[in-house]
């Protein structure tokens, strides 16, 4: 299976909720990526700077966003889980940002309640407390401040509301698809992967 490509980029559009592969774990200093064509991980680098992600980062599947990359997502999970995990999320809202690729939007999803109740009164991102956007803010902008030719390229606008982070997933869903044309358009995640279910 490839990550990237053989899951569908929701699990229940309806409710807002989309599928997540896990790249980097909560805790960790090593930045890990996965090949979106070979389907294996590797170690893209180890942060120059002594931060360390707050939060389980990863990247919605089935999506292309500007720089033809998957689309990024920040889980503000318990604990942390491990790289490849797939996890059902609900998108909250999004974080706009740019750095030396151009634009560079983050996704903010919470698991689902069923996955882990304590963000089950997190619906949007206006729910989340101050002191954790400024969390999310400080590190966007910080964790790269030892990359100097990347650092001063780095622009942090504000937080996206749900409208605008659910416009970011279609759009890349439809750039996906431009881009893979030999993959079907509707997927089933119960029907072409029944593990997903």
């Amino acid at each position: 299976m490839n990550l990237y490509k053989d899951i569908p980029a929701y699990a229940n559009k309806a409710k807002n909720e989309i599928n997540m592969i896990v790249e980097i774990t909560k805790w960790s200093q090593n930045k890990y990526e996965y090949d979106e064509e070979e389907g294996f991980f590797s170690l893209d680098r180890v942060l120059h700077h002594s931060m360390f992600y707050p939060f389980d980062y990863g990247f919605i599947p089935s999506s292309a966003s500007w720089d033809g990359d998957a689309v990024d997502v920040v889980l503000l999970v318990t604990q942390p889980t491990f790289a490849g995990c797939r996890v059902k999320a609900r998108v909250i809202g999004c974080l706009k940002t740019s750095d030396q690729d151009g634009l560079d939007h983050k996704i903010i999803a919470v698991p689902i309640d069923k996955v882990d109740p304590r963000r089950s009164d997190v619906q949007s991102i206006k729910d989340l407390w101050t002191h954790l956007k400024d969390e999310l803010l400080i590190y966007f902008k910080e964790y790269k401040r030892l990359e100097k030719e990347k650092y001063d390229k780095i622009v942090i606008e504000w937080f996206g509301d749900m409208n605008e982070a659910m416009k970011i997933i279609d759009d890349a869903i439809t750039s996906f698809h431009q881009k893979h044309p030999h993959i079907s358009v509707v997927q089933s995640a119960s029907a072409k992967n029944p593990g997903l279910s």
